[in-house]
């Protein structure tokens, strides 16, 4: 069902690889995690301990793995990992493509030896260039250096990270698309191949609809100030009880709509206000309207008028908000994942479900070095070369 009998092996640390690997392993692949003896870093956030169990960072990316641990620079930790590789449909990885080199564990060193094996390699800045071993987290690749955060940010706002692991997901779900087209390529040629993503091209793509208008034209209008934006009736507004809602325009008759929501219909009738409103003194001026019935309205009241009047809105939400919803629940959102230590704890959902039937999700994430016996006996490593590793 769904990837059951794909065997994946991953050694990645922090998110995006490990997310793209984390996904495959909640749709039902065999994933086992490589990891160094100080561990992926992602565990010493909410340490996973008998008082405090089921550490939700790392077992967001990490649930359902087996866990190895294996020292790979050294020539038996290299081995190990060779004969975990020889049974594996798929390697993940984001270690540095030039660490990679030094250890012989590049796609060209593996390539001959392992002919059925899809190598996806996880980068800042791609496999190849002067900037191929820089190193780069979402924020900087993914955010900063693609222009992402300049075309979200208002030029009259101070500049603002993203949120942790926001564009790293971005990169996995792109890499995880990579992955099964390989998948499905080999079923026809029975070879693997090198499947390259990096933060830097996920973010390009992200924000390709303001990045075709830079290609095509040479210039594009991203974000601005919100006294200088085109369109009155988009954005957001405050209303009495301190909240922010988010309208966005469909067709024109959603003008209409919502001067009937804020009981200015007369506005209808003024052909200052026909559209398209060019004049940005009447884009203000119907915008301060606007702003000023939200201002007399609660959250309750704007969502029963904007509602009613078929807009496209919503209510900018907290996570706690989230958290307790409905709607999200009904969505699929969230799973129940076993800590690992006899109790369970909800946790984010992958961005898709099957409701015909999938492999069920839960298992926790591995405690460090967990299942290096068992995989490595699977493996072939004889007892003695299991106790060297270890």
């Amino acid at each position: 069902m769904l990837l059951e009998g794909l065997k994946v092996v991953e050694m990645a640390t922090w998110v995006a690889g490990p997310g793209c690997a984390g996904i495959m392993a909640d749709w039902g692949a065999e994933v086992i995690k490589v990891e160094s003896p100080d561990g992926d870093a992602t565990r010493a956030f909410y340490p996973d301990t008998a008082e405090s169990p089921g550490n939700p960072i790392f077992s967001m990316e990490n649930r359902g793995k087996k866990g190895v641990v294996l020292d790979i620079a050294k020539p038996e930790g290299r081995r190990a990992l060779i004969a975990l590789l020889r049974q594996a449909d798929v390697f993940v990885t984001n270690v540095r493509p030039g660490s990679l080199r030094r250890m012989g564990l590049d796609y060209e060193s593996l390539k001959d030896e392992l002919p059925r094996l899809i190598y996806a390699a996880v980068t800042g800045y791609g496999l190849t260039g002067p900037e191929a071993d820089v190193p780069a987290f979402d924020i900087t690749a993914f955010w900063t250096r693609s222009g992402v955060a300049r075309a979200t940010i208002p030029p009259d706002q101070e500049p603002f990270p993203s949120r942790p692991g926001f564009g790293d997901h971005t990169t996995a779900l792109a890499t995880l698309s990579a992955v099964l087209a390989a998948v499905h390529e080999r079923t026809a040629t029975g070879r693997g191949r090198l499947v390259e993503t990096s933060l830097i091209r996920a973010g390009a793509y992200a924000i390709s609809w303001d990045l075709s208008l830079q290609l095509r034209y040479g210039q594009v209008v991203t974000a601005q100030p919100r006294d200088e934006r085109p369109v009155p009736i988009s954005g957001f507004f405050r209303t009495s009880d301190d909240r922010w809602v988010c309208i966005v325009p469909r067709t024109l008759d959603c003008f209409t709509n919502m001067m009937i929501a804020i009981d200015r219909p007369e506005i209808l009738a003024d052909e200052r206000y026909d559209l398209p409103i060019e004049d940005l003194a009447i884009v203000r001026e119907v915008r301060a309207m606007i702003d000023e019935a939200f201002a007399g309205m609660t959250l309750a009241e704007a969502s029963q008028r904007l509602t009613e009047g078929d807009l496209a809105w919503a209510p900018m939400a907290t996570l706690a908000e989230l958290a307790d919803s409905d709607m999200a629940q009904e969505a699929g959102c969230f799973e129940i994942v076993a800590d690992g230590w006899g109790g369970s704890f909800r946790a984010p959902a992958a961005p898709a479900r099957f409701p015909e039937g999938a492999p069920p999700v839960g298992r926790p994430a591995p405690k460090l070095g967990e299942h290096t016996r068992e995989v490595l006996e699977a493996a072939g490593l004889r007892p003695d070369e299991i106790d060297a590793l270890l």
